[in-house]
């Protein structure tokens, strides 16, 4: 098995390596330039992190670039209005705690997974969410990758599109910081295949017809045309082990939990750019 992948990464190498970017072009959204490329940390693996915006083709790029033709703007036009509708028996909508959506969200997509004091452990964006609905609207809470959820989450991320990258891996974010990159660099499935083969190993190379990015999650939710929905960041960790052929996480797991705040980190320096577009 591993001459196999062996030789499909000597096979990818042969049809070409690089982004999809074109010299000098550069990731501009509504006038505000987003960072694609920054140096990585120290502690990184790498010496440069890079957005999965550049390793698109052109047409995908203006997708996400523009706005009015985002096919993921829809969704978030939807949670906009989802946002200032009562639900739940307390009679109460996200605005009737948060006030505007611009105002309070700020930032808040940049920092996230976060800490939970109060809960003791580390939460993604759809956790606080939940956590809204059922203890302060008490509402049903909302299905993790459903299309309420990744709505809203698209809706949270736009106010902080331009912001950097700004997660913690310190203090009580180390265990987990580490446990998700134990994940990270793990073998799973039958093509024993880890995060760290495709995306540390062989970004930039094409995969079928597809250009291996280095796996950056500052884009999520994305719009993929491939599926053409808005997707989570655990929907795509879900995706990618079942592809090696083995048997995912569940989404909202601890284990994704990690991977998203390891995965996360990696992206420090680069711009929140998300609801971006993915093949």
């Amino acid at each position: 098995m591993r001459t196999l992948i062996a030789a499909c990464a000597s096979a990818a190498l042969c049809l070409g390596a690089g982004t999809g970017a074109a010299e000098g072009q550069k990731l501009v959204i509504e006038g505000q330039e987003m960072v694609t490329r920054a140096p990585a940390p120290d502690w990184h693996p790498l010496t440069e992190v890079i957005s999965g915006w550049e390793f698109r083709d052109p047409a995908t790029q203006a997708l996400q670039m523009d706005d009015f033709e985002n096919p993921a703007m829809i969704f978030v036009d939807q949670a906009r209005e989802m946002w200032s509708t009562p639900d739940g028996a307390a009679g109460k909508s996200c605005e009737s705690c948060h006030g505007a959506v611009e105002d309070s969200m700020k930032g808040v997509r940049a920092v996230m997974p976060k800490f939970n004091e109060e809960a003791g452990t580390l939460w993604s964006l759809e956790d606080y969410i939940n956590n809204c609905r059922t203890a302060r609207m008490q509402a049903e809470p909302w299905k993790w990758s459903g299309s309420e959820m990744t709505a809203m989450t698209a809706l949270i991320t736009l106010q902080s599109r331009g912001m950097p990258v700004a997660v913690r891996i310190d203090g009580p974010y180390q265990s987990w910081w580490e446990k998700g990159r134990e994940i990270y660099y793990t073998r799973y499935g039958q093509l024993e295949l880890a995060c760290a083969n495709c995306h540390e190993d062989h970004y930039g190379q094409m995969i079928r017809a597809d250009r291996l990015s280095q796996g950056q999650i500052n884009g999520f939710p994305t719009y993929r045309l491939k599926n053409a929905k808005l997707n989570s960041i655990h929907n795509r960790f879900y995706g990618c082990i079942r592809d090696t052929r083995g048997v995912p996480f569940a989404e909202g797991s601890d284990e994704f939990k990690a991977l998203e705040l390891y995965v996360a980190s990696r992206g420090l320096g680069l711009s929140i750019e998300g609801p971006a577009v993915r093949n």
